[in-house]
């Protein structure tokens, strides 16, 4: 009998170091991307082309620059590729950290048109300096497309 609880336990202790390495390596794992350097080869371009080529987005932060910690608003300006004016799109937005592997820390959203293919965005928010990412998905006569933002802060 002690022998069939001793060999339990053994198992149990096993399973248990087992655990405790894997979630140190992964701990140790995402320290380390934390430290990393940002790829030498990002675009940091406030206009860019959509991922399929049917819009060109430009953004423009409240006061041209980005604050840290600060809930702000942009306009994101939407043209097609042959320079026409989105006015009427659905844009959904999303975006984080990609070496600290979270998202951003508001849920921010286009709240309306503004004309001549100006939209508002409000709900930013980067909580820490680093790259991140912005990404847009926009749905519109043209089609559906999506484009990311990289941000130095």
């Amino acid at each position: 009998m002690s022998t069939l609880i001793d060999s339990r336990v053994r198992r149990s202790v096993a399973r248990a170091a087992a655990v405790a390495l894997a979630l140190t390596a992964l701990s140790l794992l995402t320290g380390c991307m934390m430290f990393a350097k940002a790829p030498s080869d990002l675009d940091y371009a406030r206009t860019r082309r959509s991922e399929v080529g049917l819009y060109v987005a430009t953004i423009h932060p409240t006061g041209d620059s980005i604050p840290r910690g600060k809930l702000h608003q942009w306009t994101l300006h939407l043209e097609t590729s042959a320079g026409v004016p989105v006015d009427s799109a659905n844009v959904s937005i999303d975006g984080g950290m990609p070496q600290h592997g979270h998202g951003l820390p508001t849920k921010p959203r286009v709240t309306r048109a503004l004309g001549h293919g100006d939209h508002m965005v409000e709900g930013m928010k980067f909580n820490m300096g680093g790259w991140w990412v912005v990404k847009f998905r926009i749905s519109a006569a043209s089609g559906r497309d999506s484009l990311v933002f990289n941000l130095s802060l």
